[in-house]
């Protein structure tokens, strides 16, 4: 199949309409119809119904999508790939979620460049669920997550345990009732620690899906919110930050997952780095929170 035949397809449900989609594609809308109906005639079925509003996808298009983005996806890698300068040996790809990057993986990237100086990095962000599908699919070598899904075929290796604290920088109560509760979303496992902890929690008045947006909300307007101890510690030491007293501790599993049987270099190099910055995250965590600064506990 033309690769471009799954490209413009993607374009059209992604834009909507044929019209917006050929705009995107700096075609004619003509040429993106032909390149629609080959693509119908190649999978013998129908995969977009044209209307008055634009086009929406049948059932064997929306089974089609998936597969059309894989394809695309690969190919794009395959072609960087292909076209590696002569000092580099392969790619190794990388995902994971937003988070981790800014707290810890940041420090991982330039760890590699010198481990490995002759393989080229892709990194990608993504939501835990579209990591392991990648990973299952080939796409990623490997995925920093803080979920584990049970694959075969598939390692999950638990690299640290971080513990989140309701930190908040004014008084507040042991529960995210307050109206300035700022819930960040930390994945799977910490909406069901934060379910059991508070069955009654309602809908927050600020849902936030990036960490770092939810700290600095909180730093500069005020509220209360979970977060890692460690990232929250310089603060709290200030005193500007303070751990909410009697409020219960999450603690979330970061795992690096990859392919079983996949252990070689440059994989296992790269694992290596992750371990010792796993090593180095966990002593830092336990210097975190001095037990001498008094301050910390107090709201």
């Amino acid at each position: 199949m033309d690769i471009e035949l799954a490209r413009t397809f993607l374009e059209v449900v992604s834009a909507g309409s044929l019209v917006r989609g050929a705009e995107r594609l700096h075609l004619t809308q003509a040429a993106v119809s032909m390149r629609i109906r080959n693509l119908e005639e190649q999978l013998g079925k129908q995969v977009l119904v044209r209307n008055k509003s634009g086009v929406a996808l049948t059932p064997e298009g929306r089974r089609f999508e998936r597969y059309a983005s894989t394809l695309v996806r690969v190919w794009e890698q395959a072609r960087h790939e292909v076209a590696l300068p002569l000092e580099y040996d392969g790619v190794l790809r990388v995902g994971a979620q937003a988070g981790l990057w800014n707290r810890m993986l940041y420090r991982w990237l330039p760890w590699m460049r010198d481990a490995a100086p002759r393989i080229a990095i892709h990194a990608e962000l993504g939501q835990p669920s579209v990591l392991m599908r990648y990973l299952a699919e080939g796409a990623l070598d490997i995925a920093v997550t803080l979920m584990s899904e049970h694959r075969a075929g598939i390692v999950a290796e638990k690299l640290l345990e971080q513990e989140l604290v309701l930190v908040s920088r004014g008084p507040v109560s042991a529960t995210p009732s307050d109206s300035d509760y700022v819930y960040v979303d930390w994945g799977e496992a910490f909406r069901l620690q934060h379910q059991r902890a508070f069955p009654d929690f309602t809908t927050p008045a600020l849902h936030v899906g990036l960490g770092t947006l939810g700290f600095a909300h909180i730093v500069e307007h005020g509220g209360s919110g979970y977060f890692p101890k460690r990232f929250a510690a310089p603060y709290l030491r200030e005193g500007r930050m303070h751990v909410v007293p009697g409020a219960p501790p999450f603690h979330l599993p970061i795992y690096a997952v990859y392919p079983a049987g996949s252990e070689g270099d440059p994989i296992e190099t790269a694992l290596e780095g992750l371990r010792q910055l796993a090593q180095f995250e966990i002593a830092e965590e336990n210097r975190a929170i001095d037990p001498a600064d008094a301050h910390l506990g107090r709201s």
